[in-house]
């Protein structure tokens, strides 16, 4: 198939879904989860939550990069605010702070708050701009990753000392074993980001198999994700688990050796924050030491508040799959899309701003 209309093909698409029907055992619960915000999306806006017999769930994980970026490190946006030009994507905007700020609401008070649809676009206005600093928002997975790195690379080779990224990049493979460690989740297998594996390639996934966890790669169509849950299925029921790449005409086994090489020279793994997950080990990327003068938390002398999530906001456990959003009492009501209280309201690859837009 090479169009998208080929990959939203009704006939095809019910011959997945009674294969689905005929492949489930009645009495065995099938939990899978999706840790890709663009699935959750998907999985929301075609429906394919209620094709699915009822003893096979999906459930949305720590998949939008926004959603799991913990409290401090967005109130940190805040601050640097009062001193810096911010520089970020669309989806920042509206994300709340401690103290119900948000870029969106500094901005109109006069802060100069700039959306851009390139990380590349900073680097030109920090050289337009020398008396002013620039902050880019470096938040993202392995997919976005590389641009932010590449950011640091283009300003460190033109000598431009007034642009700083924010650090807070983190990597899948260590939050999938997480996952895997909480046994009260039962999850059975990972419907798994085929984005970052354009990035990363399939090794990262072994891991899950060899723990006897399916782990499918693929796409963002209706019978990317029905073909990817039917593979679950199958695996679930002979009990052998392997990673299985779904999505070949995007991922490449080995993945891009240039994005990760890059990745290589200008980051390295420690330890971060996640919302609703806490601190975990290796899954954040931080500067090298050639690059650290890049590092807006260094530069503005910034440390963890140890505040990961809002009081009041359930955000953390929609992220790990132990509540669907409508099952949060504030959603819908308290906490609506224009009005949010976390961000997997306010981010366009956030759970519950999936369910209220498609499931309510």
């Amino acid at each position: 198939m090479k169009f998208v209309s080929e990959f939203r093909d009704r006939e095809t698409a019910k011959g997945l879904v009674d294969a689905i029907h005929k492949e489930v055992c009645s009495d065995e619960r099938y939990r899978f989860m999706e840790v890709c915000g663009s699935h959750t999306m998907a999985i929301s806006k075609f429906g394919i939550r209620s094709l699915l017999p009822d003893n096979v769930e999906l459930v949305s994980g720590p998949g939008c990069p926004v959603c799991v970026t913990p409290q401090w490190e967005i109130d940190a946006v805040f601050r640097m605010a009062e001193e810096a030009v911010i520089v970020t994507f669309g989806d920042m905007l509206r994300v709340p702070g401690s103290n119900g700020e948000s870029l969106q609401k500094l901005r109109s008070e006069g802060k100069d708050i700039r959306i851009v649809f390139s990380p590349l676009d900073t680097l030109a206005m920090a050289v337009k701009e020398p008396e002013r600093d620039f902050v880019f928002l470096g938040i993202g997975f392995e997919t976005t990753a590389p641009t932010s790195a590449a950011l640091a690379k283009s300003a460190r080779m033109k000598g431009v000392e007034n642009l700083y990224i924010t650090p807070y990049s983190k990597t899948v493979p260590e939050v999938l074993q997480v996952l895997l460690d909480d046994e009260s989740l039962g999850i059975n297998g990972f419907v798994c980001p085929g984005h970052v594996s354009v990035i990363t390639g399939l090794s990262i996934y072994e891991p899950v198999a060899e723990r006897g966890i399916g782990a499918v790669v693929t796409g963002f169509e209706p019978l990317d994700i029905l073909s990817s849950v039917l593979e679950l299925i199958r695996q679930t029921n002979s009990g052998s688990a392997s990673v299985v790449n779904m999505y070949p005409r995007v991922v490449r086994p080995e993945g891009n050796p240039k994005a990760l090489g890059l990745l290589d020279e200008v980051f390295r793994k420690e330890d971060t924050d996640w919302r609703g997950l806490g601190s975990i080990p290796g899954s954040g990327l931080r500067f090298n030491d050639e690059y650290s003068s890049f590092d807006a938390l260094r530069y503005f002398e910034i440390e963890s508040s140890g505040v990961y999530d809002i009081d009041v906001c359930r955000c953390g456990d929609v992220l790990k799959g132990k509540m669907s959003p409508k099952e949060c009492p504030l959603f819908g009501d308290a906490c609506t899309p224009v009005n949010p209280v976390g961000p997997c309201m306010v981010s366009s690859e956030g759970s519950c701003s999936a369910y209220y837009k498609y499931e309510r």
